[in-house]
Order: C-alpha cells, then sequence, then structure tokens
C-alpha cells in the first residue's frame, strides 16, 4: 500500500500507530474524536488511497458498459460511488468515479488501483481508451462533521458546491484541490485532495481552523454505526452487491454491464441468501472478524452468520458488530449466540446514531 505523506506529521503528533507503523490507531483521545464527527469535525487522513485515470475518445462508452452505476448520466464535476461487478454479479471492486469533462479520475481502496487497471484492461481491445495509474498523484484527506463546510471553506476561501456528489475546484497556496462530497465513515462529508506535496500543508491548516485530527478506532466506531460496509473487509469477491447494502452503487435501468443479469434477477425475485446487519453485543471485548453467529432454530443450533467489522459503539455503550446474516433471520431484535459464547449479539436498527447517512434496503 501507498505510504501517507503525513507520517511525519503523525509521528510528531501524540498518534497511536497500528503494527505495519503507517496506520494510525488514535490521536490519544478516542472519545474526543468521535465527538469531534458529531458536534465539529474530524479530519481523517486517507491519503493511501489509490487512483486512476480513463480518458480517450471511448471512455464513456467502455467504462458504462462495464461498470455497474450509470456513467453516461455522470455530469462533469460530479462523482459516484461504482462497482465492478464480476460475471457472477458478485463485487470485485467498489470505488469513487469522478468526471471532470475530459477524463474520469477513479479513486480505490488502498492498493486496488493496479488490480482495479488489470481488471479493466481485460477488457480493452480496440477502443481508444488510456487507463493510467496516477496513485503518484492522490494524497486526500476525508473531513466529516456538522462544522466540516464551514472549516474547509475558510481554510481554501471559496464557497463549496452543495450538491451530493459535487466536486468542487479550488486553488490553496498556489495548489490544485479537488473537494467531493461524499459519505465519510457513514457521515455525510467531504474528500479533498491537494496531492502528495499539498496534504501535509492541508492538513495543518483544517487542523488550525478547528477540525480534530482522529484515527482510525474513531472511525470505525462511527463508520459500523452507521451500518457502513468498508471494501475489503464487509464488501468482498464472495458478495452481492444487495447483499452489503450497495444499492446506491448500481443502476438496474441502464442497460446491460458485467454481472447486471444476475443483479437485476436478485431485485425481480429476491432469493439474497445472505444481508449484511447490525448487532449489539453484551460486552465491549473486541471480536475477530470472521466470528460465527449461532442461533436455536427448530430445536437445533445453526450458524447463520459471520461477523465482518466490529468498533466499540458509544450509542449503545458496548460492542457493535456488522455481520451477514441468513434470510428469515435478519428482523430487529433477531438474538445470536457470538461464536462459542457466553456473548449474545442482538440485531439493531441501521444506522444506530441520528447524523448517519441513511442505509438503503430493509430488512426481511
Amino acid at each position: 500500500m501507498n505510504a501517507t505523506p503525513l507520517l511525519h506529521l503523525h509521528r510528531q503528533s501524540a498518534a497511536q500507530f497500528a503494527p505495519d507503523e503507517s496506520t494510525v490507531l488514535t490521536f490519544g483521545d478516542v472519545p474526543s474524536e468521535y465527538a469531534a464527527a458529531l458536534e465539529s469535525a474530524a479530519l481523517f487522513d486517507v491519503s493511501d488511497r489509490g487512483a486512476l485515470a480513463v480518458s480517450g475518445a471511448d471512455a464513456v462508452a467502455f467504462l458504462h458498459r462495464l461498470l455497474a452505476n450509470d456513467v453516461r448520466k455522470l455530469a462533469s464535476g460530479r462523482s459516484q460511488p461504482n462497482l465492478l461487478l464480476s460475471s457472477k454479479g458478485k463485487v470485485l471492486h467498489a470505488f469513487d468515479l469522478a468526471f471532470d469533462g475530459a477524463a474520469f479520475r477513479i479513486s480505490t481502496p488502498p492498493g486496488r488501483e493496479a488490480l482495479l487497471a488489470a481488471a479493466l484492461d481485460m477488457y480493452l481491445f480496440s477502443e481508444k481508451v488510456v487507463i493510467a495509474d496516477v496513485t503518484a498523484e492522490h494524497a486526500p484527506l476525508e473531513i466529516t462533521g456538522p462544522r466540516a463546510d464551514e472549516i474547509v471553506g475558510k481554510v481554501l476561501g471559496t464557497e463549496l458546491q452543495a450538491a451530493e456528489q459535487a466536486v468542487t475546484d479550488a486553488t490553496w497556496n498556489s495548489m490544485a484541490v479537488t473537494v467531493t462530497r461524499l459519505p465519510v465513515a457513514g457521515s455525510p462529508g467531504l474528500r479533498l485532495d491537494a496531492g502528495p506535496a499539498g496534504a501535509a500543508a492541508l492538513w495543518t491548516a483544517l487542523v488550525e481552523a478547528g477540525a480534530r485530527p482522529a484515527g482510525i478506532i474513531a472511525r470505525d466506531c462511527l463508520r459500523v454505526e452507521a451500518g457502513a460496509a468498508l471494501p475489503g473487509v464487509d464488501i468482498h469477491e464472495n458478495v452481492y452487491p444487495q447483499e452489503a447494502r450497495l444499492e446506491n452503487a448500481f443502476r438496474l435501468d441502464k442497460g446491460c454491464y458485467i454481472g447486471q443479469e444476475v443483479v437485476a434477477k436478485i431485485d425481480t425475485y429476491g432469493g439474497l441468501n445472505k444481508r449484511l446487519v447490525a448487532l449489539k453485543i453484551t460486552n465491549d471485548d473486541p471480536i475477530p472478524r470472521g466470528t460465527r453467529l449461532h442461533r436455536l432454530d427448530e430445536g437445533e443450533w445453526r450458524d447463520l452468520g459471520v461477523v465482518t467489522s466490529w468498533a466499540y459503539s458509544f450509542v449503545y455503550d458496548t460492542g457493535l458488530v456488522l455481520a451477514f446474516v441468513k434470510r428469515r433471520h435478519q428482523a430487529v431484535g433477531t438474538e445470536f449466540r457470538v461464536g462459542e459464547g457466553p456473548a449474545t449479539g442482538v440485531i439493531v436498527a441501521l444506522p444506530a446514531r441520528a447524523n448517519a447517512v441513511p442505509v438503503t434496503g430493509e430488512f426481511e
């Protein structure tokens, strides 16, 4: 994965790192970092994300026939969540796609840019399309909270476009900064990209203007309470988009694309075997990804789900997990044994906090 250009700043602060020595767990006060996202503004370093640029005369048609969302309707200065599915309709790649009127920009989860480029290139034949890895130009920061717009506008000296998924281009300290309005940790937020050369100065300016640096622990607390699935953790190649509640990342009315037939059949006839839900746990001990969920069903203990994410929930004052649970067992209030016990979990409604982006789909 890409090293953050902010590493020297984080090491000079009160940051506590994960064993990889690059991921910030916390800047020393998780409750305050979490509270900032609800009451002021929390700032996250996501500069390890990857990036691709797709250009050429046939770029629109090429991406439109491959990707799950409607590329042709993506206007200049807008972005959208998008997916590349397998022929079986399962999620191979989840990413953000933006259009600047000349080329498409793709922001990928960390370390996924080369894999996505190779997957797109596999479908490239005689089309006039150029796929370039521009990760070296990409070093985004993300901010969320009720003061996020105020702080960013003050720092950049510009008014931000209010529409969801809008992209604002600004100039700051003689550097180009791109601001994209999109969900951050399951809440309304902004992604700012001044490139690696400007990331540290922009981070410092945002903090001086009132944004609170926050690490991955607080981010996971926010994300899990919102029910926001994370690529590589909750979203992987064995998951259909509807199972992970990704309905905003695909369209059923745009015509054919890879995996479209399967996705459409699921929408028409149902048949999802599992669905992402949240469960409140009876203690706050961390629960490993992959822990199985069991329930007494017709007199027999059955394996009916698997945990994909865990976080401490400030809303419930206990552990909260995201998990894929089998159909007929997804109703709010349904209780499960977690692993071999003694902890139990009960399904709760999503999102768990009032200021989160609403999740898509209903419990079955």
